[in-house]
């Protein structure tokens, strides 16, 4: 199986989706942030200094799914018509857990897009508590599921 984002010489490219099919396509991808407890009780109580910290982050997803070809070079411009970021505090890491799940209609997928927003948030969240915990580990990011166009439909086990 050839890389697509390259052409015959290895050369980088963009990938020519001129003739694929016009579809709805979905993706959604996960990771989450794990902190000190004390971190864990700032963001449960609302008494973060920076403010709301799962608003500020789920609006952070939104727009860094929107702003996905910006960052990765040889990502198609797409009009999404639907980003969804969910931030569900776990007690258990304890931290929180992130998905995201970005929806157009197009001739390409929208994993970056949704892999971008989960990324983003996390790092929103590791920016707006890490005045009292600079140990924070992100981890897990993958795409749990991925659906239309031609290769038809992905989900992770």
């Amino acid at each position: 199986m050839a890389l697509t984002h390259f052409d015959a010489k290895g050369d980088a490219q963009m990938v020519d989706v001129s003739d694929k099919a016009v579809t709805a396509r979905v993706a959604s991808a996960e990771n989450h942030i794990k902190m000190q407890r004390e971190t864990f009780d700032i963001i449960v109580q609302g008494r973060a200094k920076k403010g709301d910290v799962l608003g500020v982050a789920r609006l952070a997803g939104i727009m860094a799914a929107k702003r996905t070809p910006d960052l990765i070079p040889l990502c198609h411009p797409l009009p999404i018509s639907k980003v969804a970021v969910e931030l569900e505090l776990d007690s258990d890491l304890p931290g929180v857990r992130i998905t995201a799940t970005v929806k157009t209609t197009g001739q390409t997928g929208v994993e970056m897009e949704a892999l971008t927003a989960a990324s983003v948030a996390a790092l929103t969240v590791y920016d707006m508590t890490k005045a009292v915990d600079k140990t924070m580990e992100i981890s897990g990011l993958r795409v749990i599921l991925k659906d239309g166009g031609k290769s038809g439909r992905f989900e992770a086990s």
